[in-house]
């Protein structure tokens, strides 16, 4: 027997109601939730001495529940004469004080103020299926007629699944009237109800609209929203500020859905927010590895990333997590991030924090068991903020330290318009790690969230190991000096470089500290960059590097067409976009250009190589940067950073320079043999001619 209507415009008609309940019978039809479901919500905002109308009261068992706990002064009207019949025969002995009237509730026939509180089960979801306007004109009907009813300090209590339009529409008409508006999420609104009623994908809602005087000349409008987490409600700033809260519940509580239901919805991820702030707090990464045979213990699991390691390809990467997630053994593994100026307490804090909100990402037919918290090493990991700041070009920027896998500690910048992304980073002398872990363990109960740490020097450029680089790309273009020839040579041949992108300034630092005939240019389009570079991670000028603030791409132009062109052995680029929806975001677009590549190659040196950083998700993009390369540079190596999206490219002018892998290896070998020399100062985990196996001719 189908019960719903053909069209939703049905619901505002009589007909359809008085069939409805003819066919449904005495069988009680409870949308939107049972009372045990409600009941928090409703003992919250109907005192048991108020007097109720029940607008649309159907043959729900709501009056008669609350009428049994106390609630007696209960009206209940619906436009249907079957249903009310049937309230009538069925509460009339066990429930003599009830009453139940047929009535039109955009017409009602009760005087003005005559009850405190205005119940509504469904029924404006019922009535407002449109906006056309012979519909809106029915639900302003309807609604004046709650206002008019009910007294001042009375509440419209609404319970609905609050869709846009139905939010848009009861939030306007209330808060125009002066009436403070609140929504409130019902708890456990999604769990199942009965196997023969229909789950809802999205969550019930509240509408508790309260009845002000009316203040001549007042704007005053209130809204706020109550979830069901909190205990408390948040004010909001506006109507349009509410609306988008709802819609982010709902799209929460629908994800949530769709995981129970199924498996393998691709990458999922969410970001769960702190109630007080609605600053992001953990962000969630759901990870389905189908291939795991289900049994009753590797259904689902929970990771915690230490604080700090959110970056490394296997917990930042989606091929990374689902790695992670294979290796871990479960159906659905969740990955959680720790979010930088949050304050955690320890493992044991975040499981009861997360224990419910996670559950409800749970795969469906998982048996009752405890969900296991995993991490590495069950630690949480050490994120000190050393320096917040704004740049004009970069936008919000962070210097922090975190403590990595070896227990060593390590400096990164980081742009917050792509928090996930590390800028620069650099290894901290051992000494320094040491003082900043003793103060964590003294610091741990009066931790702040941001906390900005005062235990490392306002300029501490000596705690920076110079002479370890901490990025695979950095350690490959090094390694690319090799092709120059004659690599025994270098340190007593004095190279010209031009490193466009200075970022923390590592780069260019190793190879000035390295190579002691080397004379840098560095371009820096970015002023905040330098002092960042200067202050936080080591770097200096001297009379061998200079950092020139300018544009790359006008930097290169005037240099290319100046009378004095000067020529460069290593020509390298580095350098990010600041536009996040290119398919490219290093370099910028520009760069590869084939104009502008002529004018790189007009200031490169007849047996100079140029290096550069891609990172290029798009592949026709990249195919189609490749095949430029190669039209400017007849030679081109290709290097894949593994775990990462980046490629470290080597061009060079002259075909014949051409060499074989194993003349590579031989060359490198060569030069990290003359770098390793007594009182140059080398990193033994930095093998040069590893860089260099890989590498492809393209």
């Amino acid at each position: 027997m189908n019960l719903l209507p053909k069209s939703s415009k049905e619901f505002g008609s009589a007909d359809y109601w008085e069939k409805f309940f003819q066919q449904r019978g005495r069988k009680a039809f409870e949308w939107y939730g049972t009372y045990l479901e409600l009941c928090e919500v409703l003992h919250k905002y109907i005192k048991p001495k108020e007097k109720v109308l029940v607008i649309g009261c159907g043959n729900s068992e709501l009056s008669e529940q609350l009428y049994d706990v106390g609630y007696q002064d209960i009206v209940n009207i619906d436009i249907s004469e079957v249903v009310i019949k049937q309230m009538k025969e069925r509460n009339a002995s066990r429930r003599p004080h009830m009453s139940f009237l047929k009535m039109d509730m955009t017409q009602m026939e009760f005087p003005d103020a005559a009850f405190q509180v205005v119940l509504d089960k469904g029924t404006l979801d019922a009535v407002l299926t449109d906006e056309e306007e012979k519909t809106l004109r029915q639900v302003d009907r309807m609604l004046a007629e709650v206002g008019r009813v009910l007294q001042v300090g009375g509440r419209y209590l609404c319970i609905s699944l609050a869709q846009a339009h139905i939010l848009k529409k009861a939030v306007g008409h209330f808060s125009r009237e002066g009436w403070m508006v609140r929504v409130h999420q019902v708890a456990n609104s999604q769990d199942q109800v009965s196997e023969a009623e229909p789950r809802f994908s999205l969550p019930v809602f509240a509408f508790v609209m309260t009845k002000f005087r009316p203040v001549p000349g007042s704007a005053l409008q209130i809204f706020e929203l109550c979830t069901q987490e909190q205990g408390k409600p948040v004010r909001l700033e506006s109507a349009d500020r509410l609306a988008e809260a709802v819609q982010e519940r709902q799209h929460y509580a629908w994800l949530c859905s769709q995981l129970r239901r199924k498996a393998g919805l691709g990458s999922v991820s969410l970001d769960l927010c702190n109630g007080d702030t609605g600053e992001p707090r953990y962000t969630l990464h759901v990870v389905d590895n189908p291939t795991v045979k289900p049994s009753r213990d590797n259904h689902f699991a929970i990771f915690i990333i230490p604080q700090g390691r959110e970056t490394e390809w296997l917990f930042g990467m989606e091929e990374g997590r689902k790695q992670l997630a294979a290796s871990a053994g479960f159906r659905r593994l969740v990955t959680v991030a720790l979010h930088r100026g949050q304050q955690y307490d320890g493992m044991e804090s975040i499981q009861a924090e997360l224990s419910t909100r996670v559950m409800e990402l749970a795969p469906v037919g998982m048996p009752p068991q405890q969900v296991p918290f995993l991490s590495v090493g069950g630690d949480i990991g050490v994120r000190t903020v050393q320096h917040q700041d704004h740049s004009v070009l970069s936008g919000d920027y962070v210097i922090e330290d975190v403590q990595g896998e070896d227990r060593r500690y390590f400096r990164r910048l980081i742009f917050l318009s792509n928090r996930n992304v590390v800028q620069s980073e650099a290894r901290l002398l051992k000494d320094v790690s040491h003082r900043a872990q003793k103060k964590r363990k003294k610091d741990k109960k009066k931790q702040r969230p941001a906390d900005i740490s005062e235990d490392f020097p306002p300029a501490p450029g000596q705690s920076i190991d110079k002479n370890y680089l901490c990025c695979e790309h950095h350690k490959a273009m090094i390694a690319g000096l090799a092709l120059l020839r004659n690599p025994e040579l270098l340190l007593e041949t004095p190279l010209a470089l031009l490193v466009v992108g200075l970022g923390g300034g590592s780069l260019p630092l190793f190879v000035h500290d390295h190579f002691p005939k080397s004379r840098i240019d560095a371009v820096e389009i970015d002023p905040s960059m330098l002092e960042v570079a200067t202050q936080w991670f080591g770097f200096s000028q001297s009379d061998r590097m200079k950092v020139h603030i300018a544009d790359g791409l006008d930097y290169i132009t005037s240099l290319a067409g100046g009378e004095a062109r000067p020529h460069y052995d290593v020509i390298m680029f580095d350098v990010d976009s600041k536009d996040p929806a290119l398919g490219m975001s290093c370099p910028p677009p520009a760069f590869v250009d084939q104009r502008f590549l002529q004018k790189v190659k007009n200031i490169l040196s007849h047996d100079g190589i140029f290096i550069l950083n891609l990172v290029c998700r798009d592949l026709g993009l990249k195919d189609s940067v490749l095949a430029g390369l190669k039209a400017a540079f007849p030679l081109l190596y290709v290097r894949r950073i593994e775990g990462e999206v980046n490629e470290i490219l080597f061009c060079q002018l002259h075909p014949e320079q051409k060499l074989a892998t194993s003349e590579l290896l031989e060359m490198a070998q060569a030069l990290e043999r003359t770098l390793r020399k007594p009182g140059q100062g080398w990193d033994d985990t930095y093998v040069l001619s590893d860089m260099l196996k890989t590498v492809k001719i393209v």
